[in-house]
């Protein structure tokens, strides 16, 4: 074997290490130690027939002033840390009257002083950012159900993050909620 084969054949062993350390050993240790400041939280509805989930992780307040600032108005937000949270329902629901299908899907948001765009995708993300730029890694094309919700502030703060579900007599209601900002979106069966 010639010296520039063995010289090639070690570059390529050593990329290779090198990648599987990365993919096996560095990558999930950094990603380990990020849901650390924001846990993973699977929430789970069951009324009657209807089953929703939702995945999503759970960033702290710490301090800071969450909406305007940290979570700018008017751009899009991967709605909670890390991945892109996923909304799952076994029936098609009409969401502020729109019709969503049965099925999995992405869940974004763009918060507003007054109202919050939601926004149901129907492409799954690896990551809520682009590692290259960090914007969102949502693809517009891709949005099956934008509906507005209006947003109020409480009278209490939400240090982490939360996505909640409560029903009344016609809806289920699903509760976005943190620092002092709190975002009802209307489901209902269809």
């Amino acid at each position: 074997m010639s010296k520039l084969k063995k010289v090639l054949l070690w570059i390529i062993g050593i990329v290779l290490v090198l990648f599987l350390l990365m993919k096996f050993a560095v990558g999930p240790y950094i990603i380990s130690q990020t849901k650390v400041h924001s846990p993973e939280k699977h929430i789970s509805f069951n009324q009657n027939d209807l089953e929703l989930r939702v995945f999503y992780n759970s960033p702290s307040k710490k301090g800071r002033t969450i909406f305007g600032e940290l979570v700018p108005y008017d751009e899009v937000w991967r709605t909670g840390a890390n991945e892109a949270s996923t909304f799952t329902t076994n029936k098609d629901l009409l969401i502020h009257g729109k019709t969503l299908p049965k099925g999995t899907y992405s869940l974004w948001t763009i918060p507003g002083e007054s109202s919050w765009q939601v926004i149901f995708n129907s492409e799954m993300y690896d990551w809520g950012v682009k590692f290259s730029d960090q914007t969102p890694s949502r693809e517009p094309e891709y949005d099956v159900v934008v509906a507005t919700a209006p947003s109020s502030k409480s009278l209490t703060v939400t240090e982490n993050f939360t996505i909640s579900f409560t029903e009344n007599k016609k809806n289920t209601i699903m509760i976005l909620a943190w620092d002092i900002i709190v975002v009802p979106v209307l489901l209902q069966e269809k």
